[in-house]
């Protein structure tokens, strides 16, 4: 196990301290189940008006490894480094027009509230999801013919934690790191912008 310690001076609920973006997977399957659950988690996430701008799609190495692979082309190196190991990917994508044809001002805020719904679900499940945001969007678009008017956002890698025996140096450095926020004072503050909370 690599899981990280968590060094929050307040307590938080044991899903976000012992979530961790890791990228050590060791390739077992995700269940179709848990799938589903990961799924059902992000659908009933909050959204402005219910608008329910998320869309996901999934890619999942045991069911089509040909599109799986189409997906992983897209991704930069350093990630396709660890990514070899994954089982699924989720593209994470914002539709940008509202229910009444105008711009929806709150698609991207509510798909990462949607986006981390799923991200803990994962971890309450006992898997393993770390956000991937170095890819090529523009390939990406155009393999799979994603429309203009939708967002894309991240993909999500998630499957089984692994062992770091799987990964080259540097990303076992970067694996056994401390864990590391900025202060509560640098991104809250009280009343005004930068008065001290």
């Amino acid at each position: 196990m690599n899981a990280k310690a968590n060094l929050a001076p307040a307590p938080v609920h044991e899903l976000l301290a012992k979530r961790h973006s890791t990228r050590s997977y060791d390739g077992r399957e995700v269940q179709p189940h848990e799938l589903l659950s990961l799924l059902e988690a992000a659908r009933w996430a909050p959204s402005s008006y219910n608008q329910q701008p998320w869309r996901f799609v999934v890619w999942d190495r045991h069911a089509d490894n040909a599109a799986f692979q189409r997906a992983f082309a897209t991704l930069g190196s350093s990630n396709q480094a660890w990514v070899s190991n994954v089982p699924l990917l989720i593209g994470v994508f914002a539709d940008t027009v509202g229910v009444d044809g105008k711009p929806n001002a709150s698609a991207v805020y509510d798909t990462g509230a949607a986006a981390f719904s799923l991200v803990l679900q994962a971890q309450a499940l006992g898997l393993s999801a770390r956000q991937i945001g170095g890819f090529d969007r523009d390939a990406l678009r155009a393999e799979f013919g994603i429309p203009g008017t939708v967002e894309i956002k991240s993909f999500i890698a998630v499957g089984h934690l692994g062992s770091l025996d799987v990964l080259n140096e540097s990303l076992k450095a970067k694996e056994q790191a401390p864990r590391v926020r900025k202060a509560i004072e640098e991104i809250v503050f009280s009343h005004g912008w930068q008065r001290p909370l």
